[in-house]
């Protein structure tokens, strides 16, 4: 018997293991793990937009039949959008000045309605369900990114469940899957970021193609594109500014790609220049219409900031409050990173003269600052904006920068040691009574926004 043993352990010693062919599934196996490392983020913000829409409809919106409780996510702004699906940009010079989308309508960036249309004209659809489903499309894809982001830093399920509730919960995460633009700037802004901040030709491509439709979608987009010339300067180090020559030819990649994201915008300044002869007749309706006079100046007043507890009823108080709160959260997760940097910084100071460029790369600190670069234009261009009209429609607006704020912590997040357990259920009980209260005040809003009142 020991002596089979022996030969049988030889035999297999002295053979070749590859031809054997279970091997060949090797192979295969890997192909199967990629495949699903990238289906699992999708399904998972498939079920987090289903899930919005089901609580949406199923719950909060009036009675009635499936298809109308379904339409009712199409109101306010909504409508603006449908009027420039189904007639195209129209106005008058100067701008009408009130709100007639008939007459002038130039008050919204091109790519929301444009790609509604091509479903509209595509696929033979109502004009408001084509803007319903290029949002929650969009909503599908911003989820989508948001955990292709965890699982590239590798954050733990726990923090990505924490982390999708707390942005789940904001009073005004409903507006993903409503027919406004929120998701769609949403989507294309995570995914040039997640795309820019890869390796390869490829990569290039589609952060390109989703800056070009961030830029379209909104015109705070013209800024966000300048995320890869700051994550470049982060990552590579501030070559001194002495050199411009040199300094352009280390971020030359990120200065290109930069430029290309802003195309979408300048497309449609362009559009405007020679259809009606004013390149700014985007801003000039604002200015007409709403009464958007930017106050680039109103983040540095305390005049801004309300203390308050606002009214449900009081939109504009909610927004007021959104702005501060904003700005609070803001501020905590950036001392938080200060705090870290500095304890980082004296512990390892030898290191971190020694290598610096390693040590940047292991804590994904430049990634994390273009995140907060994106977060602050952002927030500073809306307060900009709507100041003059008591910040209404901030607590929309500043839901884009909550999402982003989530998403940069759950990098911080996942770094750092884990805390004493009554830190934990310190944290864990204050989250849990947040997100309750979120969702409660969303449920609100949403009850409200079915029904045709304006909520921000």
């Amino acid at each position: 018997m020991r002596s089979e043993i022996a030969f049988a352990e030889s035999t297999t010693s002295s053979c070749n293991l590859k031809s054997f062919p279970v091997f060949s599934t090797f192979p295969t196996h890997d192909v199967m793990t990629r495949s699903w490392l990238l289906l699992r983020p999708l399904l998972a913000g498939l079920v987090l937009t289903l899930l919005q829409l089901a609580m949406a409809i199923g719950l909060l919106a009036p009675d009635g039949p499936l298809s109308y409780r379904y339409s009712t996510l199409v109101q306010h702004d909504s409508y603006w959008f449908m009027n420039i699906v189904d007639h195209g940009y129209q106005t008058i010079v100067p701008p009408i000045d009130h709100k007639v989308m008939e007459v002038s309508n130039v008050a919204f960036f091109p790519a929301y309605p444009a790609i509604a249309a091509l479903l509209r004209y595509g696929l033979n659809i109502d004009t408001g369900n084509a803007l319903l489903i290029t949002a929650q499309l969009a909503a599908w894809g911003f989820w989508s990114y948001f955990f292709l982001f965890c699982d590239r830093w590798n954050v733990s399920p726990a923090l990505q469940f924490g982390g999708a509730l707390l942005i789940l919960a904001h009073p005004a995460a409903f507006f993903l899957i409503a027919a406004y633009s929120e998701s769609l700037f949403l989507m294309a802004l995570l995914g040039f970021i997640y795309w820019s901040s890869a390796e390869g030709r490829a990569a290039r491509v589609w952060a390109a193609l989703h800056g070009i439709v961030m830029s379209a979608t909104r015109i705070v987009g013209i800024v966000c594109a300048a995320f890869p010339v700051v994550r470049s300067v982060f990552t590579n180090g501030r070559t001194d500014l002495r050199e411009p020559r040199a300094w352009l030819r280390k971020h030359t990649p990120a200065i290109g790609l930069m430029l290309v994201a802003t195309s979408g915008a300048i497309a449609f300044f362009v559009y405007c220049q020679l259809r009606w002869g004013h390149w700014d007749i985007y801003m000039l309706t604002q200015a007409a219409g709403w009464g958007i006079v930017p106050d680039y100046l109103a983040v540095f007043k305390p005049s801004s900031y309300h203390w308050l507890v606002p009214a449900l009823n009081d939109p504009t108080e909610a927004s007021q409050m959104s702005m501060t709160l904003g700005a609070l959260f803001f501020f905590g997760v950036v001392f938080c990173e200060l705090l870290v940097a500095l304890r980082r910084a004296r512990d390892t100071a030898g290191r971190l003269r020694s290598r610096p460029i390693a040590i940047r790369k292991r804590t994904n600190w430049p990634t994390r600052v273009g995140i907060y670069f994106c977060a602050a234009a952002v927030y500073y261009i809306s307060v900009s904006g709507v100041a003059c009209v008591d910040m209404e429609s901030m607590l929309r607006y500043e839901f884009c920068v909550h999402a982003l704020i989530v998403l940069a912590l759950l990098n911080f997040l996942r770094q750092i040691r884990t805390p004493p357990m009554f830190v934990r259920a310190i944290g864990m009980a204050a989250a849990a009574l947040i997100i309750a209260a979120g969702l409660s005040v969303q449920g609100w809003y949403v009850w409200n926004f079915t029904r045709g009142n304006w909520v921000a």
